[in-house]
């Protein structure tokens, strides 16, 4: 096997182990992270207080 041969699958055997690696790099919230009395607002994608109206 040549020297570009080995590094080419180096490459592709390491990219889905990085594409998998980033999906736990950022914190996600949803509506179910929300504490007592506050709900999951989609456009700032935070969890925010229920107004009681």
């Amino acid at each position: 096997m040549t020297t570009r041969t080995i590094l080419a699958a180096a490459a592709l055997a390491l990219v889905p182990a990085l594409a998998s690696a980033e999906c736990g790099w950022e914190k996600r919230i949803n509506a179910n992270t929300c504490g007592e009395g506050q709900t999951f607002d989609t456009a700032t994608g935070t969890c925010v207080d229920q107004s009681t109206s």
